[in-house]
């Protein structure tokens, strides 16, 4: 069966990497209610440039604008397929509702401006 997979992006300051970690557990916590697959959040740590085939691939610090103060994030969450992502998604959303209130006074740890997203269809799989 064929994987789909949201992924995401995000840069977050250095001095507010505890707060994103505990969103980012409260959203695992929440995707893999509803029926994720898998969830991930992976921070940065090896994001030299590599030279492959003769050239240098470009840097997530430059790709994304990272400045010194910032850690790029890179995260995914999986899911058995398009329609699954958009039934657990919609389920999600819809408890994130009741939770907006719980958490309205608690700021973003990160510029929603910095944080790329997409959904992908699974091509290759190992």
């Amino acid at each position: 069966m064929a994987k789909y997979v949201d992924g995401f992006v995000i840069l977050v300051p250095k001095d507010k990497t505890a707060g994103y970690k505990k969103m980012a557990e409260s959203g695992r916590d929440l995707w893999m209610k509803h029926g994720a697959v898998a969830y991930y959040e992976c921070l940065g740590d090896d994001l030299a440039a590599q030279e492959m085939g003769g050239e240098k691939a470009r840097e997530f610090p430059e790709m994304t604008g990272a400045n010194g103060e910032q850690d790029v994030w890179f995260s995914f969450i999986i899911f058995n397929s398009k329609a699954h992502r958009d039934e657990v998604n919609a389920r999600v959303m819809e408890e994130m509702k009741e939770l907006a209130v719980e958490y309205k006074n608690e700021p973003m740890p990160f510029d929603m401006k910095q944080m790329a997203y997409g959904g992908f269809q699974v091509e290759v799989e190992g």
